[in-house]
């Protein structure tokens, strides 16, 4: 396992995924792992292969048992863990990789997006199994798709093209366009407490607080890193608090209503950190994932004394 991004499951504290690819993804099948967390270790409870690697993994809002993952033959996959087989279903409608993927967070909705190195994307309908919907605008590789947390039929996309995008579905439009950084962004994130707010990550090694209400200039800015940012993401219990994961090999946590935004970094791995996430069940613990195939679950000390 050489690229891993994990979830923790939106029913279970102790269940978490990782989508993982041989070779660093340029060649070679891939593996979705669904992974337990005890007091004394983490276990695989199953694993299931696919013929290219994978990329991404999100969860169903509405089944404990069911994900969906993104792969190098430009499909979508849909799994059932309850299954022994595994496999529900195959989406395809991409031309390149999927490099992300995300399911609906509002109520009433129950959409995934995906993004590709096409240049585009597509949303669909996972119990239909049927495209919904396919945008066109980057002018570069998409590397991240995340839905609104507050708005229904609203994602933001970030991409190799330096911009930073708001979809409106329904419309099949884009209504915002930001060019956020002057190089490839590889990760956004919405703010959990306000539906104005996001974040980017780029290979620039900066993280970015936009407000969509003023995007002439970014709302916060955070360097420190010394090599691309693969993952950002918001923490679900404060507003202003964030961490991003490198390939510097660390994960570092930021406030950016202060003046010395850096809260604490952390260098517990040996390669690039590619996947991170909170635990919405436990809170102030984290998860991340790295190229040197180990996944790693802590507290770290600043979150808890917020």
């Amino acid at each position: 396992m050489n690229d891993l991004k994990r979830l923790y499951s939106t029913r279970h504290q102790e269940i978490f995924a990782c989508a993982s690819s041989q070779y660093y993804g340029i060649a070679g099948s891939g593996t979705l792992l669904v992974l337990e967390q005890s007091e004394e270790n983490i276990s695989v409870v199953r694993s299931f292969d696919w013929n290219d690697g994978l990329f991404d993994v999100t969860w169903s809002e509405n089944n404990e048992h069911v994900l969906v993952t993104g792969g190098g033959d430009g499909s979508l996959q849909i799994w059932d863990t309850a299954n022994p087989q595994g496999l529900l279903q195959v989406l395809k409608g991409h031309t390149q990789e999927v490099y992300a993927v995300d399911w609906s967070q509002t109520r009433g909705e129950n959409l995934v997006v995906s993004g590709s190195w096409d240049r585009t994307a597509k949303v669909w309908d996972p119990e239909q199994c049927q495209l919904v919907g396919s945008l066109q605008g980057h002018e570069g590789v998409i590397y991240s798709t995340v839905w609104s947390p507050h708005m229904p039929a609203c994602f933001a996309s970030a991409s190799g093209d330096g911009t930073l995008r708001v979809w409106d579905v329904k419309a099949g439009a884009c209504r915002l366009a930001i060019p956020a950084h002057k190089a490839e962004i590889l990760s956004c994130d919405w703010c959990k407490y306000d539906q104005n707010v996001l974040v980017t990550g780029a290979v620039d090694c900066g993280l970015r607080v936009w407000d969509l209400r003023n995007v002439r200039h970014h709302l916060a800015e955070m360097i420190s890193h010394s090599y691309a940012i693969r993952r950002v993401k918001f923490f679900p219990f404060h507003q202003t608090v964030l961490a991003s994961c490198s390939y510097d090999f660390t994960v570092r946590f930021w406030d950016y209503s202060k003046n010395q935004p850096l809260l604490e970094t952390l260098e517990h791995h040996s390669e690039f950190v590619c996947g991170l996430d909170f635990n919405l069940h436990v809170p102030n613990q984290v998860v991340d994932c790295s190229w040197d195939e180990t996944v790693k679950v802590y507290t770290p000390s600043c979150l808890t004394s917020l």
